[in-house]
């Protein structure tokens, strides 16, 4: 006869839950078939609570992302990836059911996480490139990550969970968050996003002038906490000596990303710290150094810039087709090419540049 398993890191949730909303029994989503057997949802279940602080909305939290029964990870501190998800979406008078998107949302984030490799935590973002809820008219286009408010670290026997709370932002917020610091953006904004409650009727945050400044002080006393940024397209032409004279060292970005890449110059190199730009198969490092040089290594290219070059090199990115030299830095040539937007079945639905 076997053993019954028992579920200890599921009964840990839950208990942190019960702490919250008492009895309430919440709406609950299993999987249907388990990922391991060949299912498509990767996460066990999802709950969904009925919140009435600050105001209605819906208090979702994942199971599977850590480790729900016995422990099969080698790492004895974390359970699993570490953390559990939650979402908090507003939730309109006389609503009965969470929204099905918001289920489908969390599974493929949990589809992202399990297919990577990669884990989300607290002051992480992503571009969704697109709508949270497929086909709806709002401007939340990516998602924060941060930790729920009301929902603190807990250990359970398989180990430590965090629980992040996803949070639907529009691109400018995004752009924001990443010149300066998403935790402390969602920090600046409790007064009018409390408890971080996505909603997709809102407009962007950047709208109040009382946030606008937030951002810009932040960024002058703080810098970026953004180290790395992937790009779309990058690439990088060492300088060449020829016999009738020397060609520049060529760096080649797409034009979606270039004004944010100049906000970060200014919020990282200038603030002594460098800037890694990577994309699937190229990591070019913008840093901070006394002179103008280029490192090419096997793994990465290293581009050293003068304070004067990078205000230069600011002023000059621009979302625009195009290249130009750096009267600053006369050994470096930058080329803006044109980003095709595409949809998930590969259209192009937009270009910039």
């Amino acid at each position: 006869m076997s053993e019954e398993v028992e579920a200890v890191g599921w009964d840990a949730i839950e208990e942190q839950m019960t702490r919250l909303y008492g009895e309430q029994k919440p709406k609950h989503y299993a999987a249907m078939l388990p990922y391991s057997l060949g299912g498509n949802d990767p996460l066990n279940g999802i709950s969904a609570y009925e919140a009435e602080r600050p105001y209605p909305h819906w208090h979702f939290v994942t199971f599977g992302f850590s480790e729900l029964f016995d422990k099969e990870s080698e790492d004895p501190e974390y359970s699993g990836y570490g953390f559990e998800l939650t979402f908090r979406l507003a939730r309109s008078h006389g609503e009965q059911e969470p929204p099905a998107w918001a289920i489908n949302l969390l599974q493929n984030m949990a589809r992202y996480v399990f297919s990577s490799g990669n884990i989300f935590a607290s002051g992480h973002h992503l571009d969704a490139n697109g709508p949270i809820c497929l086909g709806a008219d709002t401007q939340l286009t990516a998602l924060a990550f941060t930790d729920d408010p009301e929902l603190p670290a807990i250990d359970t026997p398989n180990g430590r969970v965090e629980f992040l709370q996803m949070v639907g932002i529009t691109a400018e917020e995004l752009e924001a968050m990443m010149t300066w610091n998403t935790n402390a953006f969602l920090a600046a904004s409790q007064d009018v996003l409390p408890y971080c409650i996505t909603d997709l009727a809102r407009d962007s945050l950047l709208r109040l002038p009382a946030i606008q400044e937030a951002v810009r002080q932040g960024i002058t006393r703080d810098g970026s906490k953004t180290g790395m940024l992937y790009v779309d397209e990058l690439g990088y032409e060492p300088a060449k000596n020829r016999l009738l004279g020397s060609a520049p060292a060529v760096l080649t970005i797409g034009a979606r990303q270039a004004p944010v890449i100049a906000k970060l110059l200014r919020g990282r190199l200038l603030k002594g710290a460098p800037l890694t730009l990577t994309s699937k198969k190229l990591q070019v490092m913008l840093e901070p150094r006394p002179q103008n040089e280029s490192v090419v290594n096997p793994e990465f290219v290293s581009i050293g810039l003068t304070d004067e070059a990078v205000l230069e090199l600011e002023t000059k990115l621009q979302p625009k087709e195009g290249e130009f030299r750096l009267s600053a830095a006369k050994d470096l040539k930058v080329q803006i090419r044109k980003t095709y937007i595409k949809d998930q079945e590969g259209n192009v639905v937009e270009t910039i540049g």
